[in-house]
């Protein structure tokens, strides 16, 4: 399991780098609804190629093995979680990392004006190529450590839904932001799970909620608590002022 759910992430990677070419000759809505039809279309291959992902019945009775290091704390449900709880702080920092580095610096200039950061020489399209490949890499990553979890993995993962489901999660948590993501996914599965214990339509209703979210809290969760804060004078209030600072 420790050699495969890395393996799993490089693959994607590979795969990404090729998506992120066609991907980025658009941009905005264009951009998004390439990536979603290069989901739906390898969840058609999925669906088809029955010798190695089992189609519409999936892969059954995936196993937790550690590895030949004999790690059987992860083996364990528990310990299990632990992995994947460790696996999320390490990719939180190294995205922290990543948004302070010099390459986060030029993400940002191509954010806020791309014209102007290809004028100062740099080549924008590679930078974009980039970071998609590593979102890629980071969903593949998720996507590994899903299947040991649940022990089984399924063509419906592909399905475009799923990645519907997770942009409401950055929408609700808080867009732009990385812990935003974290708090919006937590709040869906929680809603989702006490929801779906009353009503099969618990999907409408966190329509609803998430319709709520969009025109009176477009910041998200994340954005509700940093007002809150700003309003106190609280710490994290003052961590954002100092990030806007040293931006000036």
């Amino acid at each position: 399991m420790l050699f495969a759910i890395p393996l799993a992430a490089l693959l994607t990677a590979i795969i990404a780098i090729g998506v992120a070419w066609v991907c980025t000759q658009a941009s905005g809505v264009s951009f998004s609804m390439l990536t979603l039809a290069f989901a739906q279309l390898l969840y058609a291959v999925a669906y088809k190629w029955t010798s190695v992902t089992g189609g519409s019945d999936g892969l059954a009775g995936i196993p937790r093995r550690p590895g030949p290091f004999g790690l059987h704390l992860f083996v364990s449900r528990n310990g299990f979680y632990y992995l994947v709880l460790l696996v999320l702080l390490t990719a939180l920092l190294f995205c922290r990392a990543l948004v302070r580095s010099p390459f986060g610096a030029v993400l940002r200039g191509i954010r806020e004006n791309e014209a102007k950061t290809l004028a100062l020489g740099y080549n924008t399209r590679g930078y974009k190529i980039a970071i998609v490949a590593l979102s890629y890499t980071l969903g593949g990553l998720a996507g590994a450590l899903y299947a040991p979890f649940a022990g089984f993995a399924n063509t419906e993962l592909l399905f475009w839904l799923l990645s519907g489901q997770v942009l409401i999660m950055v929408v609700v948590g808080g867009a732009g932001t990385l812990i935003g993501p974290i708090l919006g996914a937590a709040f869906f599965l929680t809603i989702e799970h006490q929801l779906s214990n009353y009503t099969e339509a618990w999907a409408l209703f966190f329509g609803l909620i998430f319709i709520g979210f969009v025109m009176f809290a477009p910041e998200g969760i994340w954005g509700l608590v940093r007002a809150r804060f700003r309003r106190r004078g609280g710490p994290v209030e003052l961590e954002y002022s100092r990030g806007v600072a040293r931006a000036r």
